[in-house]
């Protein structure tokens, strides 16, 4: 089995409402789709969601990148041998984990199909049966994310990801609103992503919501401060989660050497897809450091990966791909029974590509074929 082609589809997802974090406003969700043919006429899906604050790549530069070196690079390999294609692509270009990615679970998916299994099989098999889904609330007014906390409780969820990080007194004022509004029992992660910069900030920050029962705190600092993330967590006894400060094996030796986190957020787009994802488990299993397969809001083509790497790991405690619930619009069909998500049996990614949609919501296209 050999690639074949790829086509390439750079298209933009539209969301139901903005998305918002410490450090952009999204109206509308940029993602590149590769569609991956193998010389037996399988077809494979992958998906790229770059983003210059966290995985250093832009959507153009993706999108080029994908056409003009790494689609090239790849033609003719066999999509079985993932070591050889990693080594492949990171001799071709360094880097860019996004891009990679989406290549990557492409031949996870075209693999799958060729013999008739999930992808989770293809990864040491099914542990988990079912996660529950956290609702992510993006950043917003304290009166505003908690009410829609208590719209999300009437329909289910019984944990809630704030996303703040744009100073620590109105920070502060939203967690506690939000705690107020859904009570005690109900489980509340704190995502500042990068927003307060410094240990000291969050510290400070720490000491104001103490009372406020948070399950853990994720990258409060910046991504390379892994000096900071040392002494919060020397300092706190909340849970902390590095994210944006994990992208591969070489950070991951680091946090586990320095002891600076708790918890590990692992994202197919940081890292470059499912193998590499699957290698940071195993390095984070060893350390005894819990784990998370975390989202950049991909389609059901990107979320159903991640979604096949935690079902796979007992170390990953908990998921948070929510990004085809943010969509009013999405390509595939994965399929949540909200507050919960379990995966089918089909073979590959176990997803169906609406095509009509795909070329509806494609901005740019182009295919990279062999001879």
């Amino acid at each position: 089995m050999k690639i074949k082609k790829l086509d390439i589809y750079a298209i933009r997802l539209p969301l139901t409402t903005p998305f918002i974090v410490s450090y952009h406003s999204y109206d509308d969700m940029p993602s590149i789709i590769v569609k991956l043919t193998t010389d037996e006429g399988i077809v494979g899906y992958g998906e790229a969601v770059a983003d210059d604050h966290v995985t250093g790549e832009s959507w153009e530069s993706t999108y080029a990148l994908l056409k003009h070196s790494l689609a090239p690079a790849v033609l003719g390999m066999n999509p079985m041998h993932m070591e050889r294609l990693h080594d492949k692509m990171d001799a071709t270009v360094y880097q860019a984990p996004a891009a990679k990615a989406a290549i990557d679970i492409a031949c996870y998916d075209a693999v799958g199909k060729k013999l008739g299994v999930p992808v989770y099989n293809l990864l040491g098999g099914r542990f988990h049966e079912r996660f529950p889904i956290t609702h992510v609330l993006s950043i917003g007014e304290p009166e505003g994310m908690a009410q829609e906390a208590i719209e999300r409780m009437e329909q289910g969820y019984t944990s809630f990801k704030m996303k703040v990080g744009r100073d620590v007194t109105s920070d502060v004022a939203r967690i506690r609103a939000v705690r107020q509004a859904v009570g005690k029992d109900v489980a509340i992660r704190v995502d500042v992503n990068q927003g307060w910069i410094n240990a000291a900030s969050t510290l400070q920050a720490l000491e104001q919501m103490k009372d406020l029962g948070i399950d853990w705190l994720e990258q409060p600092v910046k991504a390379d401060d892994i000096d900071g993330m040392v002494e919060i967590k020397a300092k706190s006894s909340t849970p902390l989660m590095i994210d944006e400060g994990l992208k591969y094996k070489r950070e991951m030796r680091e946090i586990i050497q320095r002891s600076a986190a708790h918890k590990a957020n692992i994202k197919l787009m940081k890292c470059g897809g499912i193998y590499p994802a699957m290698k940071l488990a195993h390095m984070a299993e060893m350390a005894g450091i819990d784990c998370q397969v975390g989202s950049m809001v991909e389609s059901s083509v990107g979320s159903a990966a991640g979604f096949h790497v935690a079902f796979a790991k007992k170390i990953i405690s908990s998921v948070e791909l929510t990004g085809p619930l943010k969509f009013s619009k999405d390509i595939g069909n994965l399929r949540y029974d909200v507050p919960f998500i379990s995966l089918n049996d089909q073979a590959g990614l176990g997803v169906d590509v609406d095509e009509t949609i795909l070329q509806e919501l494609t901005v740019e296209q182009t295919t990279v074929e062999g001879e």
